[in-house]
């Protein structure tokens, strides 16, 4: 096998919550993940000298910042291959968006070149490589309804979610995640997610508790910064949410719906405000 196509979704935060700070400055994290069907596309072909990247939009890095090049490298190095890949990014996923596409990428490249090169790692094997490129990669490397904790790699699968109908916007604004943080003040929070109440809701499949629930401990800097944040999650409301919260540190919004036709209504209305809107399901895809 000389080439490979992995489909990569993107992932939304049905709760975020930031429950201390380590010595070197990251974040301790509680979130619960979900996988959802909005799709890039990673082919990766086996060649016979080193890395190359091809993309299907223009505002792509395709060197060595990419992160599908360091999850390449990586392997590479790791396992001493011969020869390189060739690798095609087809976008979908918003940048920027907090709905971690350039991680699933990366986890796409890891996936594919296990398959290519018949490398035979286990599921621990592949997210132990993702974490030395981005906290999210274990996450994307598993794809499935998941408890996130420390930075993010620390990965505890639950309960999966499945058929959730669910609209994701993202304004026109570019949210910096490393400012988000640093402005992110612990003391003035004053309404956190619980956690451990909220997988409870997943393991009863009530999701109507889950959805009304959610909280994202980050919201408290970007709507402040972004009111555009706080309009669409209004009117996501507006339009029967069960819930509505951004994702990650933004700057896509996202609703849960009751049923495909009241998000077919909110979908269509958010069409007519913002470029960048996706009717979606939750999905559960695993390795």
């Amino acid at each position: 096998m000389d080439k490979v196509m992995i489909r990569c979704p993107a992932k939304i935060n049905l709760s975020l919550d930031v429950v201390g700070k380590r010595e070197d400055g990251y974040h301790l994290l509680r979130m619960i993940n979900q996988s959802v069907s909005l799709y890039d596309y990673i082919t990766v072909e086996k060649t016979d000298s080193k890395i190359v990247l091809t993309a299907n939009k223009n505002d792509i890095p395709l060197d060595e910042s990419n992160t599908c090049y360091k999850a390449a490298k990586l392997i590479i190095n790791r396992f001493n291959l011969k020869g390189g890949v060739r690798i095609h990014i087809e976008k979908n996923i918003p940048h920027g968006a907090g709905l971690g596409g350039g991680s699933s990428d990366a986890a796409g490249v890891i996936k594919a070149m296990n398959q290519i090169f018949e490398l035979k790692m286990s599921l621990d094997n592949m997210m132990d490589i993702g974490v030395k490129i981005g906290a999210d990669l274990p996450y994307c490397i598993v794809n499935r309804t998941s408890l996130a904790e420390g930075i993010g790699e620390r990965i505890t699968p639950l309960e999966p979610i499945e058929n959730f109908n669910i609209v994701i916007a993202k304004p026109n604004v570019a949210v910096s995640t490393k400012e988000v943080y640093m402005n992110l003040k612990l003391d003035e929070v004053s309404k956190r997610p619980d956690i451990d109440r909220l997988i409870e809701y997943i393991k009863r499949r009530d999701y109507k508790s889950l959805a009304s629930n959610m909280v994202n401990v980050l919201e408290t800097v970007t709507i402040r910064e972004y009111p555009v944040i706080g309009e669409v999650k209004n009117i996501m409301h507006e339009f029967d949410a069960l819930g509505s919260i951004m994702t990650g540190s933004g700057s896509a919004v996202f609703g849960i719906f009751e049923n495909e036709e009241r998000a077919e209504v909110c979908y269509n209305r958010l069409r007519d405000y913002l470029k960048e809107v996706y009717l979606v399901k939750t999905v559960n895809e695993g390795v």
